[in-house]
């Protein structure tokens, strides 16, 4: 599935009773989670037991591709969250609506892919050991590349301040376009500037 060696592939369904009983999950929360997935099924395990001439990692060993069938297309993400604190493993989410499918990862923070036909869906194993295989999987799921000298988790907040940074900008540009006052304009130009120029590498 997804273009994975056959030798990953495993058919284990994942109760969502199991879930609710794990976490205690109150009467709305079940009634959330059930609105949102129809059912949840690890379909293939990628570690060198699996594939052939792949190495372990330092850090990832192996990890799990979760086919997880929605009820409707716009799902809350919480319901996602909650998954990964089930399996303490890493782990690919292939989100299914339908024909359709986007690919999802936590690492750090939520990242997912656009829609697309789930029989052209692919999870290319790039790498020669599993650090460098997640690593990849990541900043291709999450649209972003790690710059050299710094770790994952390290560019992941990087672009997150930067976003940060980005969204204020947008703000303050409103804010200068609404305003009248030449003086109150030049300061909101001014912190524009400012803000500009950290975002420089």
């Amino acid at each position: 599935m997804f273009a994975l060696p056959a030798t990953t592939e495993i058919k284990k369904s994942l109760p969502k009773k199991a879930i609710y009983e794990k976490f205690g999950l109150k009467s709305a929360q079940r009634d959330a989670f059930d609105a949102d997935i129809s059912r949840i099924d690890i379909v293939n395990v990628v570690s060198p037991s699996t594939v052939p001439g792949l190495k372990e990692g330092d850090r990832v060993k192996e990890f799990y591709v979760l086919l997880v069938t929605l009820k409707r297309q716009h799902y809350d993400e919480k319901n996602i969250l909650l998954l990964t604190k089930l399996i303490k493993q890493n782990m690919i989410f292939a989100l299914a609506y339908n024909d359709m499918v986007r690919f999802a990862v936590v690492h750090e923070k939520l990242f997912a892919l656009d829609w697309e036909l789930l029989e052209d869906a692919a999870l290319p194993l790039m790498g020669l050991d599993l650090d460098k295989v997640w690593e990849k999987l990541v900043t291709t799921i999450g649209k972003f590349e790690v710059m050299e000298g710094v770790t994952i988790e390290e560019q992941i907040t990087i672009d997150g301040e930067k976003q940060k940074v980005i969204k204020q900008i947008e703000t303050l540009e409103k804010k200068l376009k609404a305003e009248k006052q030449p003086m109150k304009r030049y300061g909101l130009y001014k912190q524009i500037q400012e803000l500009k120029e950290n975002l420089e590498p």
